[in-house]
């Protein structure tokens, strides 16, 4: 398998979820197991020589992945969620989507200060959702040591919301 055998696999859903959008929809590869271990696996390998005690994922694609990847890396796994899913108390950040405003929370004591993180979600677009991310971890004290996407949407430019970090996407569209 390849990196462009896992790109072909992405389903691409025009005008979803609203006109001019192109959802790229990763359930196929998740259903196909050849497919999800490598995506796990070519993941992975940006993480190798990386101290991580958390992976964080972003909900709600970014926490399949990341997961999957924190059992295979050993670490611990930490969630971010949309605002109003999670039990106890928070820590919250609104964002602009490109069609959207919203805005994540994560539980005050999932992140200990000085922890090393790796965030981790399936796409990166405009930079919103995860640049949101990245100031709840900091504002907790995490020390983030990368930033994992499976797929990046070059022309959002979403890389330009997270200068200074180690980003890494496996494919482009």
């Amino acid at each position: 398998m390849t990196l462009d055998d896992l790109k072909a696999k992405v389903r691409s859903i025009p005008d979803w979820p609203k006109k001019g959008i192109i959802f790229r929809d990763i359930t196929p590869v998740l259903e196909d197991k050849k497919s999800f271990h490598f995506l796990i696996d070519k993941l992975a390998e940006f993480c190798r020589k990386k101290k991580i005690d958390k992976i964080v994922g972003i909900d709600a694609r970014g926490f399949i992945i990341a997961s999957a990847l924190a059992y295979k890396l050993k670490s611990g796994l930490s969630i971010v969620r949309k605002k109003g899913k999670l039990p106890y108390k928070t820590i919250r950040k609104k964002y602009a989507l490109e069609y959207a405003v919203e805005t994540l929370e994560m539980h005050k004591d999932s992140i200990k200060p000085g922890e090393k993180i790796l965030l981790c979600d399936d796409l990166l677009a405009t930079g919103g959702t995860m640049a949101a991310a990245v100031d709840i971890v900091k504002k907790m004290g995490g020390k983030i040591v990368g930033i994992l996407f499976f797929i990046e949407l070059e022309g959002l430019k979403g890389r330009r919301k997270l200068k200074g970090y180690k980003v890494k996407s496996l494919i482009r569209f």
